[in-house]
């Protein structure tokens, strides 16, 4: 089986940064992601998310969120022979070309707007190209997944923002959206949206999961899900390993298309992994068993990276 490179769509690994508990430059035993394990794991281009504690929600939640943008832009920067920050196409182009990782900051959490769609303008000049409109929680966006029973869509603040991010060429982020707003952004949005880390309900009937007809719904719109690495998502008794996530990737090639499958490992936002993938290292052994499973090479580029590289190239300017 060859090299394959690898985007992963979500890590929360700059909380951490931010927290002082790792440089994220060196290799540690505790953690899930650094750049020496990103390396040994080949990933390309990493989205590196600003998730804002509910803690923080909702008066000092632009407040963390622009703190969490700045310390990933002072990182790019100490790091310039290591990493790049991608912003679009071009950016997205030149990856491979020089040996760095790429970095697509995403926010994790609409809070960072307020109510203030201006404040979509400055976090994209500060380079952020993906924005989860949600956590579990409501906000002035819409519902999280949290919010379940209400069946609340898309606020008409939630609206613009979806109409302003199709503008600006940001990638509009679904996982943690409750199901009557991920429809309500399916009628509004005329880009192409993903799921950066949720996997698939009928295999594990988790909330933070999709449904068949969502999973359907993304592949219409030329979007993806990114399989998340969460063992709660996996497994109904939380007790997942490799061969359980390659479930998952099946399942959805089955029903919505190969081309629908990218991967959001939630690094460093999870207590726990998969058994065989403890860090962005192990990301090989993923790979060797997709091969297993009877995924061609093709099949298997496609989930590590080509679908990924479409939809940035769709969405972004």
């Amino acid at each position: 089986m060859g090299k394959f490179r690898i985007i992963d769509g979500h890590c929360d690994s700059l909380g951490q940064l931010v927290s002082g508990e790792r440089s994220l430059v060196e290799e540690t035993l505790t953690g899930h992601w650094d750049l020496v394990r990103a390396r040994k794991g080949d990933i390309a281009l990493q989205f590196f998310a600003a998730y804002i504690e509910s803690e923080y929600k909702p008066f000092l939640a632009r407040h963390r969120g622009l703190e969490l943008i700045e310390a990933a832009l002072a990182f790019v920067d100490r790091n310039k022979n290591d990493v790049c920050l991608v912003k679009d196409k071009e950016d997205l182009a030149k990856l491979g070309q020089e040996d760095k990782i790429g970095l697509l900051l995403s926010v994790e959490g609409g809070e960072i707007l307020g109510e203030d769609l201006w404040m979509l303008d400055i976090i994209f000049r500060l380079g952020v190209r993906s924005l989860g409109l949600t956590w579990n929680q409501r906000n002035a966006i819409g519902d999280g997944v949290g919010e379940r029973e209400s069946c609340g869509r898309l606020s008409n603040f939630g609206k613009e923002v979806i109409k302003k991010m199709n503008a600006l060429g940001m990638l509009i982020d679904v996982s943690h959206l409750s199901e009557p707003c991920f429809w309500h952004v399916l009628e509004i949005s005329d880009q192409p949206f993903i799921a950066s880390h949720s996997n698939a309900y009928s295999v594990c009937a988790h909330p933070r999961n999709l449904t068949d007809h969502q999973l359907r719904a993304l592949r219409d719109r030329k979007g993806l899900t990114g399989i998340n690495f969460c063992p709660d998502f996996v497994k109904m008794n939380g007790k997942a390993s490799i061969p359980d996530l390659v479930e998952h990737i099946c399942h959805i090639a089955e029903i919505a298309g190969i081309e629908t499958i990218g991967l959001g490992s939630d690094f460093d936002g999870i207590e726990e992994t998969p058994r065989g993938l403890e860090s962005a290292a192990k990301y090989p052994a993923l790979l060797e068993e997709l091969d297993k499973a009877g995924f061609s090479e093709e099949e298997i580029q496609k989930i590590c990276y080509e679908n990924f590289e479409r939809v940035l190239n769709d969405v972004l300017k």
